[in-house]
């Protein structure tokens, strides 16, 4: 299939021939959510602490005898199903929230993801993207020369006045090729990707 491809004046500057595999796949809804919840769980890291019985400073002493009073038996202040017992099953500091995708499943998610953004008028092909600074200033008039209120821009090789520009600017981000994570491609508005970029995605995902 073929994109056309805008210059920085977002004018049509020719078109460019691209994988149908990678840009015209059938939309997979089952594959892309898993996809997304696995990078995000990917992305958790374990910092919750929670305490065992045996982590409380408690006394071992046996509340109450165990026949006789009329309650429930009870063989320490620290059960779980006290108040201020230990947690019965505590999530510590290294639990492993990760989850795996197969390669295959992978590319065939992130494809259907990238063919959504052309069905949906989601994806801009641009020949170059830069600026001349690293000012935040210049960076907003070119989206506005763009038409583009919010905008993940994806290029091959961006330079650091890029990447300085658009730090202050929430919804702007700048990503390789390699970088761009589904969660990112979902979320932005418009998603803005170089020739060159195109060239990179279609190597990798082949």
């Amino acid at each position: 299939m073929e994109l056309k491809i805008l210059n920085g004046s977002n004018e049509a500057a020719g078109s460019i021939q691209v994988s149908d595999a990678l840009f015209a796949r059938d939309y997979n809804e089952s594959l892309i959510h898993q996809l997304v919840v696995s990078f995000m769980a990917n992305a958790r890291s374990g910092t919750r602490a929670q305490k065992a019985r045996g982590d409380l400073t408690r006394s071992g002493r046996k509340p109450w005898k165990q026949k006789g009073t009329g309650r429930a038996r009870a063989g320490s202040a620290s059960s779980p199903i006290w108040r201020g017992g230990g947690k019965a099953f505590p999530s510590s500091p290294d639990e492993n929230f990760s989850q795996k995708i197969n390669r295959k499943m992978y590319r065939a998610g992130i494809s259907s993801i990238w063919s959504q953004l052309v069905r949906e008028d989601r994806l801009i092909v641009i020949d170059s993207f830069a600026v001349d600074a690293p000012k935040t200033k210049l960076l907003s008039a070119k989206m506005k020369e763009l038409g583009l209120a919010s905008a993940l821009i994806v290029t091959n090789d961006p330079d650091e006045n890029l990447y300085l520009a658009a730090r202050n600017l929430h919804y702007v981000d700048v990503l390789t090729p390699g970088q761009a994570d589904p969660v990112s491609l979902l979320h932005f508005e418009k998603v803005v990707i170089t020739k060159d970029a195109i060239a990179h995605l279609e190597e990798s995902l082949s």
